[in-house]
Order: structure tokens, then sequence, then C-alpha cells
């Protein structure tokens, strides 16, 4: 008769569900100081803090969904036990209309808010690409002011020099929905809606002939960075081939047509001065297209007057992503400095936040039109981004660790940590095994602490402790052995056990120089 066979135990496998990952010790670190710095500028700028719940309703979520109809599409969502669906956010802008529509009569007009935290997005993830990630929100909600927009623009330029980015390596670029509706209307595409039911055939047939073609200029136009203007162009009218070979069908419009679209994505000049005169050359007699580049010279005229010139803050019709949805000027920040790829080829980092006017952002709770603006920073691209260059190359920042040399007297191990503490250093006892010193060095080193203590019952006789300044002596740190190797190294110091705080502040404040 044959043995039983064991039955294998299943288990779990130790991995994060696809698309998130773990984060350690000066990852988040790093996260929080930006975290701070951020907050401080937005906080300078008048901006409240908000902190509202992860989970909103699929119903507040509304527009901002990915797919209305299938509400676990793109978002984590789920049904609660009375049915109704619920989902972690998408972003922080959908919380927001929530919070500002329930609590208007409460908050001041305008209202001013940052927010920060994770967003969820059921998407695909891939190299890079998580399913959860930190973003910033400040927003201005209850003024039409350009002066509204153009304070944010600034306050984007100022957040990214604090958080370690210098003029020269980094651009606002800021555009306005308006004026593309200008240019769709001088293309003649300014329609946006279907006619009633009592149009005539021919009336409802054009509309909808204008819808499709409107939005698919819309997508050809954002391809403008990609395939340049030629490539637009042929996209526009009779298509193009692409790099494969493929042929790739045009929207079909006549170079008459296509011709105020062109004259929008080269208007760019050397001077915001001569910018904006080409667009208003591209929007011809279209009044929402005048009103949108009279609000874009605004914005520069209020920047200019604050000392924000185009070398940090632009006028750049080039920026088309996101038009379809803002109803007014629109921004970016891309950061203009050269990375290595995984190939070792140089490309430029792009974009790490965005923003603009979305003047409808209240509407869909209340019925009533709440303007109102604001920008989102991608804070995990930004420190991609400030890592790429180095930039965070931070200081040892681990805690001094006391070591153990007699169990009995860890009494006296735990005085020192909290006289360290006290005088806001930070510091810990190792707490392993201590009977192999060797261990207790290693242990210092990978913690990346500044520097350890060592006491042992001669030092304690005599009243004397060992400081060594790990940041000189790390190299040497896994060779150790014995306390007689570790005392003999040039970065040992043996000082009063009563300058114990002095010296070890005096030690870190070296290493950090």
């Amino acid at each position: 008769m044959a043995k039983d066979k064991k039955k294998k135990i299943q288990r779990p496998k130790a991995l994060p569900p696809k698309g998130f990952r773990d984060y350690f010790g000066a990852e988040v670190d790093e996260r929080n100081a930006m975290l701070a710095q951020i907050s401080e500028v937005y906080h300078r700028y008048g901006f409240d803090p908000l902190e509202s719940s992860g989970v909103e309703t699929v119903e507040a979520l509304g527009k901002f969904l990915p797919d209305v109809d299938r509400p676990n599409e793109g978002v984590f969502a789920w049904q609660d036990e009375d049915d109704s669906w619920m989902a972690l956010r998408y972003d922080l802008t959908a919380p927001l209309a929530r919070v500002y529509a329930q609590h208007r009569n409460e908050l001041p007009s305008p209202y001013r808010r940052y927010a920060m935290g994770p967003v969820w997005r059921n998407e695909k993830a891939g190299p890079g690409r998580y399913r959860q990630f930190y973003q910033c929100d400040a927003d201005t909600v209850g003024s039409a002011s350009m002066a509204a927009d153009a304070e944010i623009c600034a306050m984007l330029s100022d957040t990214l020099e604090a958080v370690g980015i210098p003029r020269g390596d980094y651009i606002v670029r800021v555009n306005n929905r308006k004026v593309l509706n200008g240019v769709m209307e001088a293309a003649g595409l300014d329609q946006t809606e279907m006619p009633s039911s009592d149009a005539s055939v021919s009336d409802t047939v054009e509309s909808a002939f204008n819808i499709v073609n409107r939005d698919a200029v819309l997508r050809t136009i954002d391809k403008f960075d990609k395939v340049g203007e030629s490539g637009v162009l042929e996209l526009l009218t009779k298509g193009r081939l692409d790099a494969s070979g493929a042929y790739i069908d045009g929207v079909g419009l006549s170079d008459d047509e296509a011709a105020p679209i062109m004259k929008f994505l080269t208007s760019k000049s050397n001077t915001t001065e001569q910018t904006i005169e080409n667009l208003y050359r591209a929007v011809g007699s279209s009044e929402v297209g005048i009103k949108g580049v009279a609000e874009l010279k605004e914005i520069a005229d209020l920047l200019r007057a604050q000392g924000y010139g185009p070398d940090r803050i632009d006028i750049d019709p080039s920026i088309v992503r996101g038009l379809g949805y803002y109803t007014g000027p629109v921004y970016e920040a891309e950061l203009t400095f050269e990375i290595l790829d995984e190939k070792g080829r140089k490309r430029q980092f792009g974009s790490v936040a965005g923003g603009g006017r979305y003047d409808d952002l209240v509407k869909r709770f209340t019925g009533q039109e709440v303007p109102a603006t604001g920008v989102s920073i991608g804070v995990d691209r930004l420190l991609a981004a400030l890592r790429e260059k180095g930039r965070l190359a931070s200081k040892a920042k681990g805690p001094v660790v006391v070591t153990v040399m007699d169990r009995e007297r860890m009494g006296d191990y735990q005085k020192m940590v909290s006289e360290l503490r006290e005088a806001g250093i930070r510091a810990e006892v190792y707490l392993g095994n201590p009977k192999n010193f060797g261990n207790q060095l290693k242990y210092a080193d990978k913690r990346e602490s500044p520097v350890a203590v060592i006491e042992g019952g001669d030092e304690h006789e005599r009243g004397v402790v060992q400081i060594k300044d790990l940041a000189l002596g790390a190299r040497l740190a896994l060779e150790i052995e014995t306390s007689e190797e570790w005392k003999a190294q040039p970065a040992q110091k043996e000082i009063a056990r009563g300058d114990l705080v002095a010296e070890v502040r005096a030690m870190i404040e070296r290493a950090e120089s």
C-alpha cells in the first residue's frame, strides 16, 4: 500500500497586487519632505488644507468617471449592502466638487483649498505606472477672475523651485480652451450640441458631422508634439503614412478649414506679445476666441507685474492636453532638463503637473455654475525626476545607535538614548542579540546611522564613552569583529560621559556639512 503523500500547504505569494508597490524608509521620508515643502508654499499663498474621504459614491464621481455606464471601469468600485456603488477616489477634484456643494453655505467664497494624498485608478499597470499614486492639488472655487489663474501659475512655479527644481529646468506653459473653441468656430466646427428634435434632417446631419469632426480634430491636435506641423496637417486633411508604413485616415477637412487650426498650433513666437497677436489672427472674428486670447494676455500681464517672465511661465498654444475637459485657461508644468532612458538615450522628463479652469465643477450638484480653477502635482513623478538628477541624495538620516556591551546595564544605555532624544536627536538602543559586537555595527551601517555610541565596563568605570563617526568609517564597519578594533579606527573618539549630547550633535553636523 502506497504511503499517503503529505498534502502540500498552499501558501500565498508574498507579493503586492499588480500595479501596487511598497515604500520603505528613505522613500517615505523623501515623499513626506516634499509634501511638507509643497504644503508650505500652498499655505503661504493662503490656501487651507482639506482632507476628504478616500471613498466617494459613484454618483458623486459622475462625469469624473472614465466610463459612467460601467462604474467599476477605470476605478476600484464595489456595491454596498444597499446596492449603491462606491469607489476609491480617482483624483482629488471630484471630492472637492462634492465637499463644496455640500458645505457651500458654511465655506468662504471664494474657497481656497489644497489637498494631498493617494488616488487610485483601475488602469493597466506597466513599468513605472502604478494604480496608486500621490497627488497634491490646490484650487480656488468661486472666483471667475483671471487673477486666480495667474496666482495658481505663480504658486506652481514657486512650488517647483521650493522642492529643488531651479529656474531653467522647468517651464509652466499656459493655454486657453476658449481660444481653441474660437479656432474651431473659424474652421466651421463650432457645433457642440445636437439641435432640438424639431430641427430639419439636414441640420441634424450637419450638426452630428461637426461634432464627430470636432472630436477627431481634438484628438489630432493632441498629437502635435509627436508628429509635428506637417503630420498634423496631413491628419486633419487627407491622412498620412505612419512610421510603420500603415496609412492613417485623415479627418477630411479642406485646406481652408484646417488653416485656422494650423495657425493656432504654430502661433508660438519668441515673445509673449507676438504669440498673443498670432492667436488673435488664428481666432479671426470668433467672439469666444477673442475673449480667450484676451484672458491669456491678462494672465501674462498679471504674472509680469509679479516678476514671472516667460522664462518661468509662458503662453504656449502647443499645450492641448485636457482642452476637452477645461473651460478656460489650462496650464502644464514641464521639466526641461535631459535624462537618460533605460537604453542610455537622452530624453526630457516631461510633465509633472497640470490644471486649469473648470467652471462647471459644482454645477452637476447644484444646477448653478460655480467658477473654479486649480492645479494638480504628480508627487511620484516629481520625486522620480529629482532622483534622476541626483537631487535626492540626502545625507545619512538614520538614528544614532547606542550599542550594548553589557546587557545587565540596559538601563544605562536607555538613559543615553533618552538624553539624545530630549535634545532632538534621533536615537535608539540596539535591541537585537548583543553577543556578537560586529552584528551591532553591521546593523548601524544598514540603518545608515550617522553615529554609534559604545560604553563597556571599562568606559563606565572611567566616566567616558566612545563615539564613532559612521559616515567616515562605514566602509570598515562590516569587517569589525571586536570592540578593540572599533576603538582603533581613526573615526573613533573618546569623550566624557557628560559631553555625550554635545559631541554627538557636533559629529552629526560635520557629517551633514
